[in-house]
């Protein structure tokens, strides 16, 4: 073949390394648009241009609402085939989880929740913890956080739990009293928040915090039969660190980039970061010997009750090739499930099982299952098709395409054969708008506050105060009782911190100035115009 020729056959005179549009158009001059003279004016004609900077201009999707800051892996699943010391078979037909050594491809996703796309990896907030595995069945979303419960338990509450998180609509700034005001009239929160303003509120970075599904959901096994199981991510050689409010202070004033270089540059090292994936099991049931629903994702279920069973390990070993392709355009969601999992009837779950795949389609669009990050290793055939960047069609081999339909006796797509027994929950009773019976607000609360260490509690404490002293007299009493229902002690502290902070009882003791914008006119420089 001539050295100047393509594989193709066709002449070319450029390089693997040659810049081109994205016509293939190779590039001669990209530092310099087309004028009439060196001076201008510049022409319409600017073709080069015109592709470059109108897609620029549009080279940003929409970001999450939730979990917008975030860094993924690539990696591997590698199963136990038993669920502690018992063949994993009894509680699940899934085929990921059956035999010792299966390895199933994977991508995971980390990232802060409230706050928005590059701000600073320090603050305070849950953490998420996505994981899609690439199944021979398909792909499964396993969707949570490093946190194992959550601020509410219905599904209806969950916009104004953001809005009340997230900026002021006026002032554009996260405000505690916002937070607060919310949470103080949300009784079931107690748990979380004692969790989040604890050191366990800012883990060190991704690799060593753990992960938990939150939610409640099913397996399935041959014969149809269900059990309630909860997800937990267990961090192996890694282990799990937290961060004191001063030191992560410390570390943002030094790189707000921290825990994403933190995952990369382990991975780019070879020091392979690995989680052991464990499960809880309970009977399905309402379990009434409990003092909680199981279904309620503000509670823990206990571990001498409920014993963590390992299934399997994951490690993480690839780092992305873009970041926008792979990271930014991921796509999870809580229905992505494979034969063999299923859903409970946790109402949190059932709501985010439809926001979360509905918010896919409006971010990314109707085809961003097409995309490689998001796309099935196994075949994909459907009847589905049509809408914006569509670039293939999801047909089989031999399937006739002029059916797009079915049933069909033209050689359109069959129904796939049952692996099992179908899983048939009887499912009775009035349609009402009610709480769930065994709420329990505070109990669990006052047990973690318990089993910190000292030094955890101390950090609580601080960083409750701290942030409760922003707010009304009204809500800090509300959010005293919560916790003096949880622990005596836990209340008696935050009320003696407010106490020590508070000279004014007057509708709102906020500050007219934040500290950090005194901070930074009083130590500013002064300097002369130029």
């Amino acid at each position: 073949m001539d050295k100047h020729s393509s594989p193709s056959g066709h002449s070319s005179d450029t390089s693997n390394e040659t810049l081109t549009d994205r016509q293939g158009h190779p590039i001669t001059d990209n530092q310099n648009v087309r004028t009439v003279g060196s001076r201008g004016p510049t022409t319409l004609e600017n073709y080069h241009f015109l592709e470059k900077i109108t897609h620029f201009d549009r080279e940003r999707i929409p970001e999450r609402v939730v979990h917008a800051r975030g860094a993924g892996a690539h990696g591997v699943f590698e199963a136990y085939g038993t669920a502690g010391n018992e063949p994993v078979s009894k509680y699940t037909r899934a085929r990921l989880f059956q035999e010792k050594g299966k390895q199933t491809p994977v991508f995971v996703r980390f990232s802060t929740v409230i706050h928005g796309g590059h701000s600073p990896e320090t603050l305070r907030d849950p953490r998420g913890f996505a994981v899609k595995f690439y199944t021979e069945d398909g792909n499964w979303d396993l969707v949570g956080n490093n946190l194992k419960i959550f601020f509410i338990r219905d599904p209806l509450k969950f916009p104004d739990m953001v809005h009340a998180f997230k900026p002021d609509p006026l002032t554009n700034a996260q405000d505690m009293e916002r937070f607060f005001d919310f949470v103080s009239l949300s009784p079931e929160a107690t748990h979380m928040v004692t969790f989040l303003f604890s050191p366990w509120g800012i883990p060190a970075n991704y690799r060593q915090m753990q992960g938990s599904g939150v939610n409640t959901y099913k397996w399935v096994n041959q014969d149809g039969k269900g059990v309630l199981i909860k997800y937990h991510w267990e961090p192996l050689k890694q282990g799990i660190r937290n961060l004191l409010q001063k030191d992560a202070s410390e570390i943002q004033g030094q790189n707000f980039n921290h825990a994403t270089l933190d995952l990369y540059h382990a991975i780019e090292q070879g020091d392979y970061p690995e989680w052991e994936l464990c499960v809880q099991v309970m009977e399905d049931g309402e379990h009434p010997e409990l003092d909680f629903d199981p279904l309620d994702p503000t509670k823990l279920w206990p571990q001498d009750q409920f014993p963590f069973l390992p299934v399997g390990k994951m490690t993480l070993n690839r780092n992305p090739e873009d970041y926008f392709n792979e990271v930014e355009q991921a796509a999870f969601g809580t229905g992505v499930l494979v034969d063999g999992l299923d859903f409970s009837d946790d109402k949190l779950l059932q709501g985010r099982t439809f926001s979360y795949s509905d918010t896919q389609r409006h971010r990314v669009g109707a085809n961003y299952l097409q995309l490689p990050v998001n796309a099935p290793k196994n075949r994909v055939a459907t009847n589905q098709s049509g809408g914006q960047m569509q670039y293939k069609v999801d047909r089989a081999p031999g399937q006739n395409p002029h059916v797009n339909y079915e049933p069909s006796s033209l050689g359109g797509l069959t129904e796939a054969q049952p692996r099992g027994k179908e899983h048939e929950p009887m499912v009775e009773g009035r349609l009402v708008r009610e709480k769930i019976e065994r709420t329990n607000d505070f109990g669990q609360a006052g047990d973690t506050y318990r089993a910190f260490e000292d030094w955890e509690r101390d950090e609580l404490i601080s960083n409750m105060v701290g942030a409760l002293a922003q707010c009304k007299p009204d809500i800090r009493e509300r959010m005293i009782s919560y916790f003096t229902q949880a622990d005596a002690d836990y209340g008696r502290r935050v009320a003696e911190g407010l106490a020590a902070v508070s000279t004014d009882d007057s509708e709102t003791v906020q500050p007219k100035h934040d500290p950090g914008v005194e901070q930074a006119e009083k130590r500013s420089r002064e300097t002369d115009g130029y």
